[in-house]
């Protein structure tokens, strides 16, 4: 709805919000999308983290490492193949830059099948939760498999025009500069500042220094504090505060005391409400169709198979190693659930901001330009088809599931609604609750009891919302009941037999004498 809000809002519509000009430049526009991303993957897996319950990454380090290490890099080389196959004169190299920022799952569409009603009747808490740590660790974690192929493009594509090192400059810079200086030091920094933010919070509390309303708030100043200044030195801030929210609450406390509050998650909706409209209002539509990278059927077909091909007949294939995941149907379900979203997105900046600096005497060189083209392209439909898809699933989902018991239900009491009263066979159990009928022996004149098949398949008749059996006292045989219309009469003597009791009214026993 987000989405659709921003494209009827945007310049393609009705042009009340206008991106362009507020920004006034195509580069200022890029950066401001980069950092709004930034912006809301932090807060979303800083309260992913406190979600978790106590020391969650210790206690489920396998099933993490499995979903991180072997799934993940599939994921990265079957979207890299897909690419390569689909889009014409694309490098494979070019396809594995492409193929890394679509590979991480994204958090904020992940909450739409983790959180809500349907999430708590449908999908087991164990599995909620490995969801959960899976989308938030791997966003943090694209970086590996994206500045591994930027790498070798700046610095063997063309021949490295431009560049000095050849493929060992760009193998030594992805183990030093991504790894060391980007990938460990976000872990290291995160868990120091989180667990540092738990025990001032527990120190202030203690002392009475804080109010509610500022600690309902505080893991929302924690994303804040580690997004700024992770982002000043450079490095892996969205995989630091996912770290940062799992130190903060690693004895649980944080997450408890917040269980029922409704602040955060109202905070979190807004951002994701925000950044949704403004992906509808920035993005490229008309190049879906007008381009020199794919032809719209191609890139229509790519969109199916990558949303078919990329996760699940991996999870499918490693889901008994993984004890969350019970049974075919769940592995099914967390290989579908794998949405490309905001995280694609902000992985898309951080490339074009990464290729505009492959230059050959100040201009960009021509392959990573055809690169940048591309990835607009493609990353931006791929993210829209999963937003739709994954974001329309749940609520067809239900609609699916309700829509013929509604139905049902209609056409029901469309035919207990007509003018002339209605038999109904067999016999009839009350509900629990709103009607209580007596159990005695029947007896007739002669003393014998009456069969209980007899008195169990005794006519119902339904007047308004009451229920009334009717019934021959003498021979015990059903015998239809006329029903006319009311009458200000005195009503009828009941039979002793076959009393009927409301929870809401007072019994009155007419008994014949």
């Amino acid at each position: 709805i987000s989405l659709l809000a921003g494209i009827t809002f945007s310049p393609h519509a009705a042009n009340f919000v206008k991106p362009l000009d507020y920004t006034g430049t195509q580069a200022n526009l890029n950066a401001v999308t980069l950092y709004f991303s930034r912006l809301v993957l932090g807060v979303q897996l800083v309260l992913a983290g406190v979600q978790l319950p106590s020391r969650y990454l210790k206690k489920e380090w396998k099933s993490l490492a499995l979903l991180l290490g072997p799934i993940m890099t599939l994921m990265w080389v079957a979207s890299s193949l897909l690419i390569w196959g689909m889009v014409p004169h694309l490098s494979f190299v070019h396809a594995l830059a492409i193929g890394a920022c679509v590979t991480p799952t994204d958090p904020v569409l992940s909450n739409s099948i983790v959180k809500g009603k349907f999430a708590d009747k449908n999908v087991p808490k164990d599995l909620q939760k490995i969801i959960i740590a899976e989308s938030g660790a791997n966003d943090g974690l694209g970086y590996p498999f994206l500045f591994i192929a930027l790498y070798f493009i700046k610095y063997t594509g063309e021949g490295g025009l431009g560049q000095e090192g050849g493929a060992r400059t760009a193998i030594g810079l992805w183990f030093g500069e991504t790894w060391g200086y980007t990938i460990i030091l976000s872990v290291i920094y995160g868990g120091t500042v989180g667990w540092i933010a738990k025990e001032l919070l527990h120190w202030a509390e203690e002392k009475k220094f804080i109010d509610r309303e500022s600690f309902l708030v505080f893991a929302i100043t924690l994303a804040l504090f580690t997004i700024g200044t992770c982002g000043m030195i450079g490095s892996d801030d969205v995989l630091a505060c996912f770290i940062a929210g799992n130190a903060f609450t690693w004895d649980d406390w944080f997450r408890l005391e917040t269980k029922d509050d409704s602040l955060q998650p109202t905070i979190d909706m807004l951002l994701n409400l925000a950044i949704f409209m403004w992906f509808g209002a920035i993005c490229p539509w008309p190049m879906f169709l007008h381009n020199d990278v794919i032809p719209i059927y191609r890139l229509i077909f790519l969109g199916i198979l990558i949303l078919l091909l990329r996760r699940l007949p991996i999870v499918f294939a490693f889901h008994k190693l993984i004890p969350q995941i019970e049974e075919k149907r769940q592995a099914v379900f967390v290989g579908f659930f794998g949405p490309i979203g905001v995280s694609a997105v902000f992985y898309l900046y951080i490339s074009l901001e990464f290729l505009e600096t492959i230059t050959v005497d100040g201009v960009q060189r021509a392959d990573a330009k055809q690169l940048g083209d591309v990835m607009i392209v493609v990353i931006w439909f791929l993210a829209i088809c999963s937003i739709v898809v994954h974001g329309l699933s749940i609520p067809l989902g239900k609609l699916g599931f309700f829509l013929p018991r509604t139905l049902s239900r209609a056409f029901t009491s469309q035919s207990r609604d007509s003018d002339e009263g209605f038999r109904v066979s067999g016999s009839a159990t009350p509900a629990a609750g709103v009607l209580r009928e007596r159990r005695r022996p029947r007896t007739n004149r002669s003393g014998q009891s009456t069969p209980r098949s007899l008195s169990t398949s005794r006519p119902i008749y339904r007047v308004g919302g009451t229920f009334i059996s009717g019934s021959d006292g003498d021979t015990g045989a059903s015998t239809p009941v006329e029903l006319g219309p009311a009458r200000p009469s005195t009503p009828p003597a009941i039979a002793a037999e076959r009393t009927i009791r409301f929870p809401d009214e007072h019994v009155v026993a007419n008994r014949r004498g």
